[in-house]
């Protein structure tokens, strides 16, 4: 029996049960570990204050990757843009499956002035450089509950990541999908990554090579910026094109990229930093 490790929220359940499921068309049984995070303990601060006030690396990995090292689960599904670009010793991405959508979108009205919910900077400084006249709020929680503080009038709109919506049945409450030249996404964003054990290559099938390169790509950028949630940054690539958008936390002097070929990464760093 696979023992799979995942948060417990309604959306990391749905990734750990995923994944489960492309084992069980294996023949492979498995079982999910549901393991609390850092990140999942503490829910009233906002993330880029919460990483800044601990020397933890992984807010919503740490944990799960302890067990897995441990023995204590075989392998841990995580969403790739909570992934540090550093591993641990002993443990490897064994497998990156083919990406849900990437972009950002909008769940309620952006009217003039409308108070907007988003606890991630890259989004706050894009939004603050797009449109300065909306009231940017801080938010925690899943999915469900950023919803349910939608619903209940806390915020006009939210601003949120389309994979987990579709992968949780909630695409019918987007309202705008947001293009990556207004809002580059967050690295890793839509995409899963599988984390093993060093030299553990039963789960290598699930490997899809070309979301793979991507991720890497932008993980490469990520890691040369020596980003995280404290920075304002996003990067995504798709199509052989490489998009990157750096800002300053007011949304001030933000600094894009968008450009293809061998040296992509090295002209995105030179036009952003």
């Amino acid at each position: 029996m696979i023992r799979i490790g995942s948060r417990g929220s309604k959306l990391a359940l749905w990734q750990a049960a995923h994944v489960r499921s492309k084992l069980a068309e294996r023949g492979i049984e498995a079982e999910i570990e549901i393991i609390h995070t850092t990140g999942d303990k503490i829910t009233d601060v906002p993330l880029a204050r919460l990483g800044a006030q601990t020397s933890t690396k992984g807010l919503f990995t740490k944990e799960i990757e302890e067990a897995l090292l441990a023995g204590m689960i075989d392998l841990a599904v995580h969403s790739m843009k909570d992934m540090p670009t550093e591993l641990p010793p002993g443990l490897a991405i064994a497998a990156v499956p083919a990406r849900e959508d990437a972009r950002d979108v909008v769940l309620g009205r952006l009217f003039e002035g409308a108070r907007v919910g988003t606890s991630a900077l890259r989004r706050q400084a894009q939004l603050r450089a797009a449109r300065p006249d909306l009231a940017l709020l801080d938010i925690r929680g899943n999915v469900d509950t950023r919803l349910r503080k939608l619903d209940e009038g806390q915020y006009d709109a939210i601003v949120l990541a389309a994979a987990g919506l579709k992968r949780l049945g909630w695409a019918n409450r987007i309202a705008e999908y947001v293009e990556i030249e207004t809002i580059c996404p967050a690295v890793g964003q839509g995409a899963l990554a599988i984390e093993t054990r060093e030299g553990d290559t039963r789960f290598d099938f699930l490997d899809d090579a070309l979301t793979r390169a991507n991720v890497e790509l932008e993980r490469a950028f990520l890691r040369a910026m020596g980003g995280g949630c404290q920075v304002p940054m996003g990067c995504h690539v798709a199509n052989g094109v490489l998009t990157c958008a750096v800002a300053e936390i007011d949304g001030s002097r933000l600094r894009r990229f968008s450009g293809s070929g061998e040296d992509a990464l090295d002209r995105a760093l030179e036009a952003v930093r």
